[in-house]
């Protein structure tokens, strides 16, 4: 397999040398952006983080709902109630849609958040889809920092939406209490940072993690 992986490298760069004769300076610069680790690896990183936030925020929307309906397992695996079909998914074909649509009846979010989600996603898909993002040929999407500032934004509002008016409102140890929502850090969000400052921290702040769990094993 080695000897394989050698030849094929052999050639590409036989093929690479050949072709930087004949280019002209655009398609020149183009290669060198994709053949430069120092532009393609952080361009990888980035969006493999969009992706996996993407995911968060999509089973932040969906799973909370469908949890929500739970009656229950069996021996055929978890019991939801029928009122999520009629109650959720009928609004819509798209179970994440259907999903937002509930969400904004139960004032959770309003119309302007299924806005900025059809920005993420639409982000999300060109980042998927469009492989000349990933080399960085022709660098990030537009408004990508922006995008991915509204999806934390975003998964943060229904996170929090869920732990002020179902977590802890049905929680008696907090009648009475008054919760500044600002200090809510939920799950989702937190797994989010980690992953943020892992891959996209200084190499002491991306270490900092690992050292800590090391010594707590």
């Amino acid at each position: 397999m080695i000897g394989t992986l050698q030849a094929l490298q052999t050639e590409a760069t036989t093929r690479l040398e050949l072709r930087s004769n004949e280019m002209d300076e655009k398609i020149q610069q183009s290669w060198e952006r994709f053949l430069n680790p120092d532009v393609v690896r952080p361009h990888l990183i980035m969006t493999s983080v969009y992706i996996f936030a993407y995911e968060i925020l999509r089973d932040s929307i969906i799973g909370r709902i469908r949890d929500f309906f739970l009656n229950g397992f069996n021996e055929k695996g978890y019991i939801i109630d029928p009122k999520y079909q009629t109650e959720v998914l009928s609004l819509n074909k798209s179970p994440v849609y259907a999903s937002l649509e509930w969400l904004k009846r139960m004032n959770a979010i309003d119309q302007n958040d299924t806005a900025t989600f059809d920005k993420i996603k639409e982000c999300r898909n060109t980042i998927v889809h469009d492989f000349s993002h990933l080399t960085a040929a022709t660098g990030l999407p537009k408004d990508f920092e922006n995008n991915f500032g509204d999806m934390v934004s975003l998964l943060r509002k229904i996170e929090v939406w869920w732990i002020m008016n179902v977590e802890l409102a049905v929680n008696p140890d907090y009648d009475g209490q008054k919760i500044d929502e600002d200090t809510i850090m939920p799950g989702p969000l937190m797994s989010l940072r980690i992953l943020c400052d892992v891959a996209l921290g200084s190499d002491k702040q991306s270490r900092l993690y690992f050292e800590r769990f090391k010594q707590h094993k």
